[in-house]
């Protein structure tokens, strides 16, 4: 697997989601999303649920997927990837990196993270990376320390401890360059082409870019409003 994350340093990763009341929310759709970014340079996507995952995984066999399942009625504030089963889904849909809410909040069935990381590493040894989404530099070092295998800033700025900040977390990125023995991904918040070179020069081995890619609901609206005020 080290082939993998080699494919990753220091390249553009894209986040293909869509809403889940949007018609761009359709497996056929984000794949073509997914095709459209791999073939302008990205060197990997990021996906959310199995079916996207799993048509993703048809149009472009060989590129990686980071996969993750967004679980958001089951009582927790963790959503990403939550339970062990959540991760078994997105794995056998096609994914080659596993993301998972890494923060120290209670997951709903009571796992932590370190188990759940055991077990995918366990049940399905090093074919299937993790990847340690986080919000603090003391949840990336735990992250690490149970076993993950790349760490990004994802949840910066989204959780309780850290929602008076702004994403993208350039701050925490530091520190976990520094600090963190693994691969650091900058994710959250990037909105120009210029924020992502600053994150590479900050020392993130890749970074993930969404919203300002892909995110077509989001961007029509944020127009919209501008317009209207």
């Amino acid at each position: 697997m080290n082939n993998l994350i080699d494919k990753l340093h220091s390249k553009l990763i894209v986040s293909c989601q869509a809403p889940a009341n949007s018609p761009l929310h359709h497996p056929e759709i984000v794949a073509a999303i997914a095709l459209a970014c791999v073939n302008r340079g990205a060197a990997a996507v990021r996906i959310d649920t199995p079916s996207h995952v799993r048509s993703v995984r048809t149009k472009i066999p060989h590129i990686p997927i980071i996969g993750l399942w967004k679980q958001q009625e089951l009582d927790s504030k963790v959503y990403i990837t939550p339970r062990y089963q959540d991760a078994v889904k997105i794995i056998e849909a096609g994914a080659d990196i596993i993301a998972i809410d890494a923060t120290s909040r209670k997951r709903p069935g009571g796992e932590t993270v370190a188990e759940i990381i055991g077990r995918i590493h366990a049940e399905w040894g090093k074919l299937k990376l993790v990847m340690a989404d986080v919000d603090t530099i003391e949840n990336a070092i735990a992250a690490v320390e149970a076993g993950a295998d790349l760490v990004g800033t994802t949840l910066y700025g989204y959780t309780e401890q850290t929602q008076h900040l702004s994403p993208p977390g350039y701050s925490l990125l530091t520190e976990m360059v520094a600090q963190l023995n693994v691969p650091v991904i900058c994710e959250g918040g990037i909105a120009a082409p210029t924020m992502a070179k600053k994150a590479l020069e900050l020392g993130a081995y890749a970074v993930v870019v969404g919203t300002a890619i892909t995110g077509i609901d989001l961007l029509t609206k944020a127009f919209q409003a501008a317009i209207e005020s």
